[in-house]
C-alpha cells in the first residue's frame, strides 16, 4: 500500500488507471539522518520513471531464471532511482522550503573539491531542518549535468588541460547541460497535491523556468552561496557566466566559505 503511481501532472492514478501513469513513487520510509551532528528523521520517497520500471521488472523475471547470477548487476545498471527526502508537515505548509539536488558522487560522497555540490547538498539538509519544513528532491539522473559519471571523469582531464566545465562537455561532443528538473515538479506536486507554492533553493535561474513550467509557483529563489574554495574557483566562475546567480563576494578569499 506503499507505492502509488502518478500522472506527469503529479495526480495519484487510481487503480484502473486510465491514464498512462509517468512515475511510481515508494513511501514514506522513515530514514533517520545525521545533520549537523543531530539525528533528525525525513520521510524518503524513492522514485522511478514507469519506463524505467517497466524494464527491470522483466529483467528481474531474467534475473530469476539465470542460475549463475550474471544477469544481476542489471538489476542496478537499468534503473535511475531518484528520491524526494521530506521533512516536517511538508504536505500542508504554505510555501516550504525544497531543494533539488543533482547527484555528484565526486562530491556528495568522495568530497571531492573541485565543485560545491557536497557542501550545498549539506546545507540544503540544515537550512529544511532549521526552518522545520521542507525537502530535499536528489535526481541520480543527473551526474556531469546529465552526461553520467564515466564521462564526467574524462572532462576532469580535459579541464586538466584548460578547458572550462561547459567547454569540456562539448568537446566530447555532448551537451553543455542535458538534465532535465520535470520530474522534480511532478513529485512535488504528487507530494503536496492542491497546493504548488514552494521557495526554491538554488543558484540556477534554469531550475526555477523548469519547475515553473511543470505547474510549480516559485514564491522565492533563496540562494545557496556555499563551497567555494581555491580549487574550484574557476569551475564557479563558468557557472556564473553562464548564468548562475552568484555574487562576486563569494570569490573573495577572505570571505569564510
Amino acid at each position: 500500500g506503499l507505492i502509488r503511481h502518478v500522472d506527469a501532472a503529479g495526480r495519484t492514478l487510481a487503480g484502473d488507471r486510465a491514464a498512462a501513469p509517468y512515475l511510481s513513487l515508494l513511501g514514506p520510509v522513515p530514514l533517520p539522518v545525521s545533520v549537523d551532528q543531530t539525528e533528525v528523521t525525513f520521510q524518503w520517497y524513492p522514485f522511478v520513471r514507469r519506463a524505467e520500471l517497466g524494464l527491470i521488472e522483466r529483467v528481474a523475471q531474467e534475473v530469476r531464471q539465470d542460475r549463475t547470477r550474471d544477469l544481476v548487476p542489471l538489476l542496478s545498471t537499468y534503473m535511475q532511482v531518484s528520491s524526494a527526502l521530506v521533512y516536517g508537515p511538508f504536505e500542508q505548509a504554505a510555501a516550504p522550503i525544497v531543494r533539488v539536488h543533482s547527484s555528484c558522487l565526486t562530491s556528495d560522497v568522495f568530497g571531492s573539491r573541485r565543485c560545491e555540490c557536497g557542501p550545498q547538498l549539506h546545507a540544503a539538509f540544515a537550512r529544511v531542518v532549521a526552518e522545520g519544513v521542507g525537502a530535499v528532491i536528489y535526481l541520480s539522473s543527473h551526474e556531469g549535468r546529465g552526461i553520467g559519471l564515466w564521462a564526467k571523469a574524462v572532462t576532469y582531464l580535459l579541464q586538466d588541460l584548460g578547458q572550462d566545465t561547459y567547454q569540456a562537455n562539448t568537446a566530447l561532443g555532448l551537451p553543455e547541460d542535458s538534465r532535465d528538473f520535470k520530474d522534480a515538479a511532478v513529485v512535488l506536486r504528487a507530494l503536496r497535491p492542491g497546493h504548488r507554492q514552494v521557495r526554491l533553493l538554488t543558484n540556477n535561474p534554469l531550475k526555477v523556468r523548469d519547475l515553473e513550467q511543470g505547474g510549480l509557483e516559485i514564491t522565492e529563489r533563496a540562494p545557496l552561496v556555499v563551497g567555494f574554495n581555491p580549487t574550484n574557483e574557476g569551475y564557479m566562475k563558468a557557472k556564473q557566466a553562464k548564468g548562475h546567480l552568484i555574487p562576486e563576494d563569494a570569490f573573495d578569499p577572505a570571505k569564510p566559505k
